[in-house]
């Protein structure tokens, strides 16, 4: 049996209804975890963003990396959001973006490799969770996941 992938659109629908169900927050956080995946469905980088990023020195390529967290809520991310909470006001929108982007900022801040692995992220996330207290309990589930993969 000859079985296909769904096609791009319905995998980026299929990413947005999962975070429609939350609430806008948790929904914010949830898409920008998966922005890499969204982006490669969504055809970004496109060849030429390819090209000039491969030119760039480690200097500009953190400042560029900076430039585009610290602006998430201007770019592909707001429509993503937007998508799975359209009635929400745009404001809000940028601001949940804004929030879930300092969150996972603050997630790997406090990630300190001092004992148990499992014990740091665990700590990281807590920290990181006292800072922004209005996620739900799965998404700091979702947060120590996420700073367990990039920290492995």
């Amino acid at each position: 049996m000859n079985q296909t992938e769904p096609s791009a659109e319905a995998q980026i629908a299929t990413i947005i209804a999962s975070a429609a169900k939350q609430p806008l927050l948790d929904a914010a956080f949830e898409l920008w975890c998966r922005r890499y995946r969204l982006d490669s469905l969504d055809g970004r980088p496109s060849d030429e963003e390819v090209r000039v990023n491969r030119t760039l020195t480690p200097e500009q390529f953190r400042a560029k990396y900076r430039y585009d967290r610290d602006h998430a809520h201007e770019g592909p991310m707001f429509g993503y959001v937007k998508r799975a909470h359209p009635r929400a006001d745009d404001a809000a929108i940028r601001e949940a973006i804004i929030i879930a982007v300092k969150f996972e900022d603050a997630t790997f801040e406090h990630f300190n490799w001092n004992g148990d692995f499992w014990e740091c992220v665990v700590r990281a996330v807590a920290r990181a969770a006292a800072q922004y207290p209005d996620f739900l309990e799965t998404t700091y589930r979702d947060a120590r996941n996420n700073v367990a993969y990039y920290y492995k």
